[in-house]
């Protein structure tokens, strides 16, 4: 600390830069700049971007045979309910149509975060086009539902929001 005399003849004290609050408030914008960067490209190198699908170009085409199954599901006159249980454990499908597979798959996928999608092989249960099977119910929100046949021939898609008020129902466009 050094002293100096000022135009009255009295001594004043000359602080240190370090030991005054300007240079740091300055200098404390730039410094959240840098942290927040360090951030972003922690952020952006730690996590995957959902929405971005490397096979883009073979799921262009597949849209063809996506059109073939939901036609087939129209003239074989598919229907479908879908209800969760109410512990949330189980799903029941009553399915309407020309016949009944063994098995059918359902799935739930998330519009944006693929990570979350669900799918389930549901087994007939004998009678009334009733099947049945475990699912892990996914959190609420939107959710696109596929529900087809274990060869793939048909299908039927619609979009369910979560939680239910009621049943999902699904018809062949």
């Amino acid at each position: 600390m050094t002293h100096t005399r000022g135009s009255t003849g009295r001594s004043t004290a000359v602080r240190p830069w370090y030991r005054e609050p300007w240079p740091w408030l300055i200098m404390s914008g730039p410094a959240l700049v840098v942290i927040a960067g360090c951030y972003t490209l922690w952020l952006a190198v730690t996590t995957s971007d959902g929405l971005v699908a490397d096979d883009y170009y073979k799921r262009g085409l597949a849209i063809n045979q996506t059109l073939t199954r939901e036609r087939a599901a129209a003239e074989a006159h598919y229907a479908a309910r879908v209800m969760l249980a109410a512990d949330g454990g189980r799903v029941r499908v009553l399915l309407s149509g020309n016949s009944m597979p063994a098995a059918i798959t359902l799935r739930l996928m998330h519009p944006t975060r693929a990570g979350l999608d669900r799918s389930t092989t549901l087994e007939y249960a004998g009678s009334g086009g009733i099947y049945e099977g475990a699912l892990d119910v996914p959190a609420a929100g939107r959710w696109h539902v596929s529900l087809e046949d274990g060869q793939g021939t048909w299908r039927l898609t619609g979009e369910w929001t979560l939680p239910a008020a009621g049943p999902l129902g699904l018809a062949a466009r």
